[in-house]
Order: structure tokens, then sequence, then C-alpha cells
């Protein structure tokens, strides 16, 4: 029951980011690199949708989102940059975040850049976050990640100018069978995260230390 009321309450929100057009896809993309976040693909479905037959327009979407988006990834910037190490370590484990600092070391605005174009499950919080820890140069932070989000936002907007309405037309028709997805894809997500972060992890860790302390004894 908790499940099919968030999806409710995300279709709610999805109409009302509907009526708002562009300046909804900037909040959404706002949320979507923010702490809280949104629902991993949905500035990047909302910006094909937006697109389908709309000429030119699309790209304002995609403009829209992408402003979005830098704003959200600098508030998680900022929020790391003010003392954010233990809670990315907590979030993906000392071991990930320490290659995390690695690449920034070597390769800041390529992680920044590659980063911000991937898509989902990729985890660009967290290198947002480590941008932040490493208080990675705003004059670069700010040209990667708008310059990488542009190029996937930019992307999908030329998609949805020729997919768009396809999409439309198929969630219509198949409202229910995407209700049904979404509530399993909800449930294996949290089963998923549920056993990485009661189980895995732990185990991973106590190997880690064992290897560790074996290494240095």
């Amino acid at each position: 029951m908790e499940i099919l009321s968030i999806i409710i309450t995300a279709d709610s929100v999805w109409k009302w980011i509907r009526r708002l057009g562009g300046p909804g896809l900037l909040l959404l993309g706002i949320g979507d690199n923010a702490p809280f976040g949104v629902p991993a693909g949905s500035v990047d479905v909302g910006v094909i949708l937006f697109s389908a037959h709309h000429g030119w327009w699309a790209y304002f979407y995609a403009l829209m989102a992408t402003v979005g988006e830098v704003l959200g990834g600098y508030l998680t910037y900022h929020l790391a940059e003010k003392g954010g190490q233990k809670t990315l370590e907590k979030k993906v484990g000392k071991p990930r975040a320490e290659k995390l600092y690695k690449h920034f070391a070597e390769h800041g605005f390529m992680t920044v850049f590659l980063g911000a174009i991937l898509p989902p499950p990729f985890p660009f919080t967290s290198v947002l976050m480590a941008a932040g820890v490493m208080q990675y140069p705003r004059k670069k932070f700010f040209p990667a990640l708008a310059t990488g989000r542009g190029v996937r936002f930019f992307a999908d907007a030329f998609l949805g100018g020729i997919y768009g309405q396809q999409m439309i037309d198929f969630f219509s028709q198949h409202y229910r069978l995407a209700m049904y997805a979404l509530i399993a894809l909800a449930v294996a997500a949290g089963v998923g995260a549920l056993v990485y972060y009661k189980w895995y992890r732990p185990k991973r860790q106590r190997e880690e230390a064992g290897a560790r302390q074996a290494a240095h004894p």
C-alpha cells in the first residue's frame, strides 16, 4: 500500500509539473541532482515527453532541465564541501569513496562530465558529493556539469521530437501495465537496497578489514 501511495503521489506531482511546463522541468532537475533526489530518469522522460510535437521549443525544455540540474548539483556540491566526507563514505563505502577521490585528483573534469552524461542507475550524486569533498574548483565544476547534462538533455529533446508521441501513445494505451511495472521495479529496488546495506556491504567491509589486518599484522 505504501508503494502504491508513492506512485499515486508521483503521478500527481507529474501532472503539476506538466502544467508548469519548462519551469516544472527546472524544478525537477533541481530535485534530481539535489540530496533528496527524485526517481531516477524522471528528468529524461520529462524532456522527451515535453518535446513531442513542440519543434524548437523542445530545446527550451532541454535548457530548463539542464539549468535545474546545475542548480541541484551545486547544492549537493556545496553541502558536501562543508563536511560531507563521512556521509559519502557511509553512502558508498570508504574504498569506493577513495577511488572517487583518486579519479578527481587525476581526471576531475572528465569524472564530472562523463558522470553527467551517463544514465541511471549510475550513482551521479556520489560524484557530486566527491567533487565537494575534494573542493574541486567551481570554475571547472560548473562547465563540466553543465556540458555533460546539456549533451544528455539536448539529445533527449531531439529523440523526443521523433519518438515522444509514440511514448505518449504507448503509456496511454498501457497505463495499468506501466503502473504494475513501476510497482515491481520499486519492490525490486527496495529488496536490492536492503540486501546491499544489511548483508553485502557489511560483509565486504569485514573482508576488507581482514585483508588490511593480514597485510599489516
